[in-house]
């Protein structure tokens, strides 16, 4: 599994993306190496993907009943991969509503989302 997380300049937010890596057979995710983007966006239309960001927003929305943060967006994504391979994956922006307006989230914070990210990976089997 990859996890990349991106924390926006001068907003309190950040985006965390987690490209699927392997087959997901609970939610009928058996091939997620794809030569084309085109193909990834048949997965992230199926039931099976629909599935997955519905239990990846519920460990989520779980998870982050105690840090302050909030889900602005959880969506499907193309990741790219290794040469010519795409794959589906996760996209998820969190922000902080406390944080002042137009600034960076804080170094603890963003090493709390990584952990998040890493947590949720881990408990949705996906790497």
């Amino acid at each position: 599994m990859s996890i990349r997380i991106s924390p926006d300049q001068n907003q309190p937010s950040a985006a965390i993306e987690i490209s699927l890596e392997k087959p997901l057979p609970d939610y009928d995710l058996e091939q997620v190496d794809q030569p084309t983007p085109r193909d990834v966006d048949i997965i992230l239309v199926s039931q099976g993907f629909r599935d997955l960001i519905d239990d990846a927003r519920g460990v989520l929305t779980d998870m982050l009943s105690q840090t302050g943060l909030e889900i602005t967006q959880l969506t499907g994504a193309i990741c790219p991969g290794d040469e010519d391979v795409y794959r589906p994956g996760l996209w998820i922006v969190l922000r902080d509503p406390h944080a002042q307006p137009k600034t960076t989230l804080p170094a603890a914070t963003q090493d709390g989302i990584a952990s998040i990210a890493a947590k949720l990976a881990d408990r949705l089997q996906l790497g």
